[in-house]
């Protein structure tokens, strides 16, 4: 079977008095439309790794991530589509929630582990699936080169040249890949990425890693709202406006921050009239389902 997904990633421009005072177009890129599970970004990771394991003669995919993880729900949906195997070592005690009830009727198997041994992946794998020659390791959030590759092919899809370029960042794949697509088309095109993660300055070595020449990029790292999966009442007041006067839907652990981030920075002054910017729509809706309760009551 072609490892494929037919993509429908339109942009839209976001309206708002505010980007209309300070004069400047921004459009948001729906890598949420791509499919309903295998989302944005988590599609455009998983592509090449899919076609590796294809390549090796792997049917079994093994991949990890925690209880409510977009990838491991992306992974699931994803086997089950191409005839592959599938299990998820998730991070922490056993639960049972709505992202795991998902990723079992997918098919997954799920394995969990205390969170020291998880700290070593690799090892993991080698305890439960070194005698398992169809297995192939697929790291946390689907980190890789193939990854990388992936999402480069982002900026190939776009119609348009943008002054700025967003995107939310938890591992630096995405990120290290939508950079190195902006080079392979010698754009003038500035990129941001957005860390997610408290103390996100490590994230430029992450990225570092991945990317196929040394190029400057902005890295904003005040926008994590206390850290992974971290919230607060200022960032879900975000949202919910957000996506009332948009029809767009977003999460606040990827998306969120990063559409804040924009706001806050345009606000501030920081982009010049005229200038068109574009956010990274990288999917993740699943996401949701862990923070329904950080929501409270919707008027």
């Amino acid at each position: 079977m072609e490892i494929d997904l037919e993509i429908y990633s339109p942009v839209h421009q976001i309206k708002n008095v505010l980007f209309d005072e300070q004069g400047i177009n921004v459009f948001i890129k729906r890598d949420d439309l791509i499919h309903p599970i295998i989302s944005g970004n988590k599609w455009r990771k998983l592509k090449y790794l899919l076609k590796k394991a294809q390549a090796e003669n792997k049917s079994h995919l093994v991949t990890f991530g925690g209880a409510y993880s977009n990838h491991l729900l992306a992974t699931a949906a994803a086997a089950a589509k191409f005839g592959f195997k599938s299990t998820g070592i998730v991070r922490g005690e056993q639960v049972n929630n709505d992202t795991l009830f998902l990723c079992r009727l997918h098919g997954m198997q799920l394995l969990f582990t205390d969170r020291e041994s998880y700290r070593d992946k690799p090892g993991l794998f080698d305890k439960y699936f070194a005698g398992d020659p169809k297995a192939i390791f697929i790291d946390e959030g689907g980190a890789s080169p193939e990854g990388a590759r992936g999402c480069s092919e982002l900026i190939d899809e776009l119609l348009q040249t943008y002054n700025h370029i967003f995107c939310a960042c938890g591992t630096g794949t995405s990120a290290a890949g939508i950079i190195n697509g902006i080079c392979q088309h010698k754009s003038p095109t500035q990129f941001h990425a957005v860390p997610v993660l408290k103390n996100g300055g490590f994230m430029r070595e992450e990225i570092n890693k991945l990317l196929a020449q040394q190029v400057n990029f902005e890295l904003h790292t005040e926008y994590h709202f206390g850290g992974y999966g971290k919230t607060n009442n200022e960032l879900i007041d975000f949202i919910k406006q957000f996506v009332a006067e948009t029809g767009i839907l977003i999460e606040p652990v990827y998306t969120g921050k990063m559409l804040y981030a924009i706001y806050d920075l345009a606000a501030k002054g920081y982009f010049n009239p005229g200038e068109n910017i574009l956010a990274i729509h990288s999917g993740g809706i699943w996401g949701l389902l862990g923070m329904k309760e950080k929501f409270g009551k919707i008027l």
